[in-house]
């Protein structure tokens, strides 16, 4: 049912080939990818292993880079080489909260600072080090592999999910990666928002304009989301009509940064290493050993997710230190008991969402839960004591997001149509302006909020400056957050965000100084855009010059005059219009109030906008017709200002520190295809040598080579063989690629004569049934010669007797050489190729469709009509009369009926006795088998 709605809501553009788009819901445990392209309205994007999540996890070993579930493998065996995680670590500090907090819960890892950028980096060796930014990177490439896989075509566009506490440095640091990884983000859009997206577009004809409240419940690994949304349909005017479309948007907000499955997990982690300890089956301590504290980290997982539906599990690990084996019994009740604090969480996500969206629980309608951390028992009975009323589980909680980001990646891209769904996400930090201003002698600070609390975005806002006269400077950080508790406020790190200088204020003042000017103060222009990003337009000094213009009222020989000119010149014609256009251009009053609505305007040079002021309509006399009307004009000046942004948190990449993350990346694409090409390679050499030893014992193959030539061959199989083995474990690629030619260049030969031998049969009965078919045509093109058949002369006889003469020769063609061969051995050189019979074959089927076509093109010849005088005559037996047919000069002739003949010509092709046309002679390539032959690996 989903299928049939969404694939009304969108389809591709069919003008538009070769494109789609993407979207990766990038958990801290899993990714999850969507992918719409032509003919797919949506559908998860499946990994190599055919599953619908990869695990968010990168490992090396040995030059070697493993991605998902590989990784995992490698991570269990050499922890400190497989990173997971990643994403809490974006744009952070060596001294975050988080980063603490990731360093207790994971010891073994190496964490040191970036000097140049003041964040972290992972220690691989002493010479290779991984910021979070270049291991997300390399992530979504792989990602951007598995829809391009199942998409079968590239794709460059996608939409990326970001928790929606994430601030500007997070974020940022978000669209760092996907630039690394060659990736054009259209947006990135809040986990909550995308979820609410998915359920919105399969409910559109539940909505009404009356606002419906949902709150969305998301516990995933490492945090908690509770997002208050409205659902309800509003009218837009768009192209000059009124359409009414639904709408989401965003009213309330509340979140644990790190309450989560990943807690759960740590904390039966923990509980069975102490166990551990307690058995002393050895005298080492369990939490010093990092491979065997992956071990348990991984059985916690597992552990944990039985409990969600079973009483109680064993946990058992094989080997887990000093080949000590670890079996014990946890039930549900010990989980709750370790957890217990972490439950008392699950309420104040939702308690700050009520309290940021301003409403109660009585006017939520549905409370629906997603992410895989609800699926906890104990969580959901937490959770419904608290909001009182059944929790809604109608929502896919894995694939909700991802499903909610590609429709809106499909909305964003130029491919595709889909029914407009508009977004109004909120501000989760409210965003005010600090700057100084001298009064009375003193310098005062003063402070203006620029996107307060839950502020919709997509927005732009305007904040003017009125008694700067001199450059200054003003900061933009973030305010007003005692919302959130003490902990949350330390987890988004600097308040401060940047610091803007502000040049060139005296110089434009003194520029557009005088007695007529009215300062309308210094203007800076913001915006936030989609992705939550809050960027500086632009800064300029805006005036308002009043003008005085006289008017006078043309006399009769004025307009007289003017008109006779325009006719010999458009010049004036045309500067009165523009001079009129120009007037007609509104200008909006600007004050403090209404500026933050405001467009942004160009950034370009001095732009003047003409504003009319309206003068009060009098009763006038003819008297005073002919005086001057004065008529003032408001003009606003804008004039640019420069302004340089300081960036006041963690630094981005720049220009050199992006190249070299890029060729370090590179490097390491190149790395893995080699060795995917070494393993291709082996995996091609290894199968060749097998199957032609394989095919070497069989009687169609033994059969077509002699005695000495299958001793050469089976000895390079064996020699090769013994290689592999021995010597050549460790060859390269282009080894085992040589090896393959010269084994394939061996039995070249011997696979060409098995396909000659084979395929000949089919070829020659082919060719049987084409002669038989030619014949019976030939039979029936005899009748329609000029010789045979006058009424009908389609053929001439010399036509007939090509064909005749191509049957008779190609059928002692065939009988000629089908003897030669059956007398020649089936491992001597092949005497009657299919290529051969092939060329016959088009010979015969050249000549026979000549003819076909003059057939089809053939009319018979119309007989000329008599023309005689008008006459009318009635047939005796109640005939018809002669139709007349009106001519010049008032005459009419009566035309003769042409008689229909009674007899159609119907020539049959020889289609049905025609077989299928047999392909070209192939190509033998020894290094692959007959067709008949090739299998699947598994």
């Amino acid at each position: 049912m989903k299928v049939i709605i969404v694939s009304i809501l969108l389809y591709a553009i069919t003008h538009v080939n070769g494109l789609a788009v993407m979207s990766v819901d990038f958990g801290s445990e899993w990714m999850k990818i969507g992918i719409v392209s032509p003919g797919v309205p949506m559908e998860i994007a499946l990994n190599k292993e055919s599953k619908r999540k990869t695990p968010s996890i990168i490992s090396y070993r040995d030059n070697a880079r493993t991605f998902g579930e590989d990784a995992q493998t490698v991570g269990i065996r050499f922890p400190k080489n497989s990173y997971h995680y990643l994403l809490d670590l974006l744009g952070k500090g060596i001294n975050h909260p988080v980063v603490k907090l990731f360093q207790q819960r994971f010891p073994y890892y190496e964490l040191v600072e970036d000097n140049e950028r003041g964040t972290i980096l992972f220690k691989y060796d002493d010479e290779t080090f991984y910021s979070p930014e270049e291991l997300m990177a390399q992530l979504l490439v792989k990602a951007k592999e598995f829809a391009e896989q199942s998409a079968h075509q590239k794709i460059k566009e996608c939409v990326i999910t970001v928790p929606g506490y994430f601030n500007q440095v997070e974020r940022k640091a978000m669209l760092q990666a996907a630039r690394l990884a060659d990736l054009k983000v259209l947006q990135l859009i809040n986990n909550y928002m995308a979820v609410a997206l998915n359920y919105g577009i399969f409910r559109t004809k539940d909505f009404n304009e009356t606002a419906q409240y949902i709150m969305f419940y998301d516990m995933g690994a490492s945090s908690t989301t509770a997002a208050i949304v409205s659902l309800q349909t509003v009218k837009t005017k768009e192209r000059g009509y009124v359409e009414t479309h639904p709408q989401i948007s965003v009213i309330g907000v509340g979140y644990d940064r790190t309450l989560g499955g990943l807690e759960i997990q740590m904390r039966l982690r923990d509980h069975l290493g102490k166990m551990f300890n307690e058995q002393k089956k050895t005298t080492k301590d369990v939490f010093k050993n990092p491979r065997a504290m992956a071990k348990l980290f991984k059985e916690a997982g597992r552990v944990k997710n039985v409990l969600s539906a079973n009483n109680d599990h064993f946990a058992q690990i094989e080997g887990l230190l000093d080949e000590q084996d670890f079996r014990v019994q946890v039930t549900r009740e010990q989980l709750e008991d370790l957890c217990s604090d972490v439950f008392e969480r699950v309420g104040n996500p939702v308690e700050q969402a009520l309290t940021t969206a301003g409403l109660s629980m009585d006017v939520i309608s549905q409370v629906v839960l997603v992410g895989a951390g609800t699926r906890v028992p104990k969580v959901q009975d937490s959770l419904q004591k608290i909001v009182k009323q059944e929790l809604a589980k109608n929502l896919n909680t894995d694939e909700a997001a991802a499903l909610g980001a590609v429709y809106k990646a499909a909305d964003l891209s130029t491919g595709f149509q889909v029914k407009k769904f508009i977004t109004k996400d909120a501000v989760l930090f409210p965003i005010q302006i600090i700057f100084e201003r001298e009064v009375e002698g003193d310098i005062k600070q003063v402070k203006r909020m620029l996107f307060g609390l839950m502020n919709p975005y997509p927005q732009k806002k305007i904040i003017t400056f009125n008694k700067h006269t001199d450059d200054f400077i003003f900061n933009v950080n973030y305010a007003d957050l005692d919302y959130l508790p003490a902990h949350e406020i330390l987890n988004i790190g600097s308040v401060n965000l940047t610091e803007i200088v502000v040049k060139g204020v005296a110089s434009a003042i003194k520029k557009n100084a005088g007695e007529n000017v009215e300062s309308k103060g210094i203007k800076a222009h913001f915006s936030m855009d989609e992705s939550g990003l809050l960027k500086l337009v632009n800064v300029e000094y805006v005036v308002e010059k009043t003008l005085l213009q006289e008017a006078e009222e043309e006399g009769t020989f004025s307009k007289l005059g003017s008109t006779i000119s325009k006719l010999f010149s458009g010049e004036p014609e045309k500067e009165k219009k523009e001079e009129k256009k120009e007037e007609e251009k509104p200008v909006a009053q600007e004050t403090e109030k209404k500026e933050e609505n405001k467009e942004t305007p160009d950034k370009t040079n001095t732009t003047e906008e003409v504003k009319n002021t309206t003068e009060s309509k009098t009763n006038t006399t003819k008297d005073t017709a002919d005086q001057k009307e004065v008529k003032p004009k408001v003009v606003t000046v804008k004039e640019p200002l420069e302004a340089s942004e300081k960036l006041l948190t963690i630094d981005e990449m720049n220009t050199n520190q992006f190249t070299a993350s890029q060729n370090k990346l590179k490097k390491l694409d190149n790395i893995e295809k080699e060795l995917n090409r070494r393993a291709t390679a082996l995996n091609s050499l290894e199968s060749f040598v097998i199957d032609l030893q394989t095919k070497l014992e069989e009687e169609e193959y033994s059969s077509a080579c002699t005695d000495e030539e299958k001793t050469k061959i089976l000895t390079a199989c064996n020699e090769i063989s013994e290689w592999l083995y021995d010597d050549g474990i460790d060859a390269d690629a282009n080894t085992y690629e040589e090896k393959l030619s010269e084994l394939s260049m061996l039995s070249r030969e011997l696979y060409y004569r098995v396909f000659e031998h084979k395929e000949r049969p089919e070829a020659l009965n082919a060719l049987h049934n084409m002669l038989n078919g030619s014949k019976n045509f030939l039979e029936s093109a005899r009748n329609l010669t000029k010789s045979n058949n006058p009424e009908k002369d389609i053929f001439t006889d010399v036509e007939i007797e090509t064909l005749d003469n191509i049957i008779r020769e190609t059928e002692t063609w065939r009988d000629k050489e089908i003897e030669e061969q059956n007398k020649i051995k089936k491992h001597e050189p092949v005497k009657l190729t299919v290529k051969m019979i092939s060329e016959k074959m088009a010979a015969l089927d050249r000549e026979v469709k000549y003819l076909v076509n003059k057939i089809k093109l053939w009319k018979p010849k119309k007989s000329e009509k008599p023309k005689e005088e008008k006459k009318v005559d009635e047939k005796k037996d109640g005939g018809e009369a002669a139709s007349e047919a009106t001519v010049e000069d008032g005459e009419t002739v009566e035309s003769e009926k042409q008689e229909t003949p009674s007899d159609e010509l119907v020539i049959e092709e020889p289609t049905p006795s025609e077989p299928e046309p047999i392909q070209e002679e192939k190509k033998i390539d020894p290094s692959e088998p007959s067709e008949s032959d090739q299998h699947t690996e598994l």
